[in-house]
């Protein structure tokens, strides 16, 4: 009788245990866990001619005439440009460097007309490609003049075909003796792919001309010296967390003279210190920091710059070819200099308009502060005792003045290997704060490595996947990118920020390849690869629910459950790179309300229009305790439930 009471004691025991277990994982269930709200954005690098000739709306090429040998070889000043001389006119045409607008733009042509004939005589730009305009559209015209001649000189500005059909004019007087900025609009009466933009004095006399700008008045947002509004509205509609910027090579440069310095990058246009691109074209850095980041306010990204980590690229001179100069580190004498370099960045950032950096920011047109959270240093470096030294140096300086800032390192450009393992081992000496991990792989590889943080220590260092792609933009490649994605949600508490990269390429001028999106003057391409950054991004959670979906077949597949609380919808996606269906089944007792109404969307590859790159469909589905879903092959689908009401 004993022996019963005390069996049926335990039973009850345990079945208590068990019911506070069940109770525990169900609360658990409930509760989720919490992952990175800034996990999807985008990387930009000027590669490709992705700032100077893309999303920088400026159509004229060499408009301050600073290109040289040094960008490319066959480069010169007067490269894009050609001297006009129809209508029986002559003179001469040549560049100079003695009285500049600044010191910092230094070239500018002088403009010599003894007989200006029927026509008159000048310059003509080409653009990149052509100049691209549309019927019944305003460009912004502007130029910096200085008459060298006694009498004022007439000058006339042409929207021309080329053969020299006219679709627009504006005129204006050279009158200065000092130099001037004269501006105007011209109306395009034509559509075309190919314009060029002609300025020709109309009377003799010698006219010193600089800084020849073409914009559509029509930019993103409507910015002066602002961006293309068709490329600006396709990386806005990604929706981006966070946006990386200036670069990622270009940013250490080709050496040391060669470093991208911020300063360089802010205030008039005419002012800023171009200088040769590491990808062998040329920056004018009319895309500067202050653009950056009124970029990222206008498209609601957190702004995340990379500055040099006082170190050039281990590759300058040519290492990876024929062998070079290689890293080398700023003379630690020029160290505190540079540190408040990088200090000012945060000040410009973040200081009120009453202090020196952010009064600057407030004399651009931004009084308010932009809010930055996040500052990355160095890219893909060399783990040397040159580079670990002046990492540190920086760091503590960062740290002591601004805790406030997240700071990101770097440990290679590979997922593996001897700078990733050094990096790493840095890094968890040394406490960072996140790491800045790269790599361009197959497929395969993506398919094959969605493990890959499920085992990082959650105690070290954070994980920023700065630049990643799958080595191609077939559909393949996306599902391959979206399986990973999968993956990355689900280790969103360890991985806190992740971008694509590189996002922009002007076809027929790629330094790199993948891209996400490509560009002609009049086009944007959207690849695969782009659909699924867009599904994921656009439909981001903050939480993240575990063994909430099974599958029958785990082979190139992936699948996540966020929930993301600003709408309280619970998002579930379900990735199959393979060539066959896939049964999915989601237990969501507890999460959501029975029968809910859930939008479902597909994402599969267009097999009939070369022209579009997936195909989407979007349906309803009833949602209960427990849902079931048929993925087809090669497909991903997304089902967004909305939130209990």
């Amino acid at each position: 009788m004993k022996m019963n009471l005390r069996k049926d004691i335990l039973f009850m025991f345990l079945i208590g245990l068990l019911g506070t277990h069940l109770a525990d994982a169900q609360a658990k269930r409930k509760a989720g866990k919490p992952i990175s709200a800034d996990l999807f954005g985008i990387f930009f690098e000027d590669i490709s001619y992705a700032a100077d000739g893309g999303l920088y709306a400026e159509l004229i090429q060499n408009r301050s005439f600073e290109y040289t040998p040094a960008d490319r070889w066959g480069w010169h000043s007067f490269t894009a440009w050609e001297y006009v001389t129809k209508g029986f006119g002559y003179g001469a045409v040549n560049v100079e460097s003695k009285s500049p607008i600044h010191p910092n733009n230094p070239h500018y042509v002088v403009l010599t007309i003894e007989e200006p004939g029927q026509e008159g005589i000048g310059l003509q730009n080409n653009g990149f490609d052509g100049i691209a305009i549309k019927k019944g559209e305003q460009y912004n015209f502007s130029v910096f003049t200085r008459l060298l001649s006694a009498t004022p000189i007439p000058v006339s500005v042409q929207l021309r075909s080329r053969k020299g059909e006219v679709y627009g004019e504006v005129s204006f007087t050279a009158d200065a003796k000092e130099w001037k900025k004269s501006s105007g609009v011209l109306t395009a009466q034509q559509t075309a792919d190919s314009a060029v933009l002609v300025l020709v004095a109309k009377a003799p006399g010698s006219l010193a001309i600089d800084m020849v700008s073409l914009f559509p008045a029509n930019t993103f947002h409507g910015r002066p010296n602002g961006l293309r509004a068709d490329l600006g509205q396709a990386i806005a509609d990604l929706k981006p967390r966070f946006m990386r910027f200036p670069g990622g090579c270009l940013v250490h440069g080709d050496g040391l003279e060669n470093m991208y310095r911020w300063k360089n990058t802010i205030g008039p246009v005419e002012e800023r210190k171009a200088q040769r691109n590491i990808w062998s074209y040329h920056q004018s850095l009319g895309l500067g920091y202050f653009e950056y980041f009124q970029f990222c306010e206008d498209i609601g990204a957190k702004p995340l710059p990379v500055v040099p980590a006082a170190v050039s690229c281990q590759n300058s001179g040519g290492t990876w070819r024929i062998g070079g100069t290689g890293q080398k580190g700023l003379p630690l004498d020029e160290m505190p200099a540079y540190i408040n370099e990088i200090l000012d960045l945060i000040e410009y950032a973040n200081g009120p308009a009453t202090s020196t950096w952010g009064a600057k920011r407030a004399a651009a047109g931004h009084p308010a502060p932009f809010h930055l959270e996040y500052l990355a240093v160095g890219n893909e470096d060399k783990q040397t005792p040159a580079f670990r030294e002046r990492f540190k140096l920086i760091e503590a300086a960062v740290k002591q003045k601004h805790p406030e800032i997240t700071l990101i390192g770097t440990v290679g450009p590979a997922p593996a290997g001897e700078d990733f393992e050094a990096g790493w081992a840095f890094a968890d000496k040394n406490a960072l704060q996140i790491v800045d991990e790269h790599y361009y792989e197959k497929p395969e590889w993506f398919l094959e490595n969605k493990n890959r943080y499920d085992s990082y220590n959650r105690n070290k260092s954070k994980v920023y996947l700065g630049e990643y792609a799958s080595r191609g933009n077939t559909w393949f490649n996306a599902l391959a990118e979206a399986v990973y994605m999968t993956a990355l949600e689900r280790n969103g508490d360890v991985v806190r920020l992740s971008s694509y990269a590189p996002l922009l390429a002007r076809t027929g001028h790629t330094s790199w390849n993948p891209n996400l999106i490509y560009f002609t003057g009049t086009t944007i391409t959207r690849t695969p690869n782009y659909y699924v950054q867009h599904l994921f991004s656009n439909n981001a959670g903050d939480t993240y629910y575990p063994d909430i979906i099974t599958l029958n077949n785990n082979k190139n597949t992936g699948v996540s459950c966020v929930k993301d609380s600003k709408s309280g919808d619970l998002i579930i996606k379900l990735v199959n790179a393979g060539e066959t269906s896939v049964a999915a089944k989601a237990n969501l007792a507890g999460l959501v309300a029975r029968h809910t109404n859930a939008t479902v969307t597909v994402l599969t590859e267009n097999v009939t229009d070369k022209n579009a790159a997936v195909t989407s469909a979007t349906d309803k589905l009833e949602v209960d305790k427990v849902i079931s879903y048929e993925l087809a092959p090669r497909s991903v689908a997304l089902i967004r439930i909305p939130a209990n009401k």
